[in-house]
């Protein structure tokens, strides 16, 4: 009777476990280089997975304020500018204008010109994910529904022709979040966009590349010539394999499906990390390479946790998760290894 009663108890403290199950997206920044593109199958998934979350690739606007420095700190902050000077709102005010413009957004969901004011509190909130989901309502709703008098209200607050550079609102029509993010948060009611990029290590990570680059071109000049021929057969392997990226890239309409194969990262992971077999060659810089290595799983690590542990804060349970093609297969592999997590990527799912 002890036993069944122990029994009971254990079943009864692991339901209350949050398992969470990811749906992870290896996906392309910009669609606009391929051929059309035929998302239907990933819409479909995503809805057969009916999530209750989704993450992006920014950063929350906790971790843009505290991250001194990254690749997309100054874009960031030249667009903050700009908007503040479009419209300013007074930093104790900006979170009761975000809530009140949520709430009539809700309210009027017709109203374009209440999501570009919400989009630019977002923005001036350093919320950049969803400063964007924002904007790209407005925008995607101008491109089935032309409206001159909203897109230069919209065009005078947010001043998207301009903002080009970094994570920018350039970047987003043709992004992974115009064509499945966004939309499917729209079809299925989810109203913000998670954040879970890591920048915490982006200098080290810069660092380190810069070292194993400067190591690299001097492993070249003073090779042996006996080694010579090793390295270019290295070199053309990894050249193959971007000649084969590159023609399924230019003839695919499906190109995320294959993004998301171990085919796909393996020649994507060469062409920052080289190949393995190079590692052990004389005169390689193999610490600066093992350095790199190390602060983009270091990335790729805290991009997982955070995560979950944001899931878990909001009491999220299945969640779609889409990161560049590029962290897909680390990110998948890190999450495996994670109590409570169940992963599966794209085409991983009926």
């Amino acid at each position: 009777m002890k036993y069944i009663f122990y029994l009971f108890f254990l079943i009864s403290i692991n339901a209350k476990a949050q398992d969470i199950e990811v749906l992870l997206i290896g996906v392309s920044h910009d669609y606009s280089k391929y051929p059309t593109q035929d998302f239907s199958s990933i819409h479909q998934k995503i809805r057969k997975f009916k999530p209750d979350a989704f993450f992006g690739e920014f950063l929350s606007k906790q971790d843009e304020r505290l991250v001194m420095d990254y690749w997309c700190k100054q874009p960031n902050i030249n667009r903050l500018k700009k908007l503040r000077n479009n419209r300013a709102i007074k930093e104790e005010l900006l979170q009761h204008t975000i809530d009140s413009l949520k709430k009539r957004s809700n309210q009027q969901p017709s109203d374009y010109r209440i999501k570009a004011d919400l989009a630019h509190a977002y923005y001036l909130d350093q919320d950049v994910a969803n400063g964007h989901y924002q904007f790209w309502q407005v925008y995607n709703f101008l491109q089935h529904h032309p409206n001159a008098e909203l897109e230069n209200y919209s065009e005078k607050l947010l001043s998207s022709r301009v903002d080009t550079t970094g994570r920018s609102m350039k970047r987003v029509k043709t992004s992974e979040y115009a064509y499945i993010a966004f939309p499917m948060m729209q079809e299925l009611g989810i109203r913000e966009l998670m954040s879970m990029d890591c920048q915490d290590y982006d200098l080290n990570w810069q660092a380190s590349w810069g070292a194993f680059d400067a190591r690299f071109v001097l492993f070249r000049k003073d090779m042996a010539d006996s080694s010579k021929k090793h390295l270019k057969s290295a070199l053309k392997a990894i050249d193959n394999g971007f000649e084969k990226y590159a023609k399924i890239e230019n003839s695919s309409n499906t190109i995320t499906e294959w993004l998301n194969t171990d085919e796909a990262a393996e020649i994507s992971a060469s062409g920052d990390f080289y190949l393995p077999m190079m590692y052990n060659m004389n005169g390689f810089p193999k610490e600066e390479m093992l350095s790199k290595i190390h602060w983009w799983i270091m990335r790729n690590e805290g991009m997982c946790h955070n995560v979950v542990n944001r899931a878990k804060m909001v009491g999220a349970k299945r969640v779609v998760v889409i990161a560049g093609a590029n962290h897909r297969k680390y990110m998948q592999d890190i999450f495996k290894t994670m109590q409570a997590v169940k992963v599966r990527n794209i085409n991983e799912v009926d």
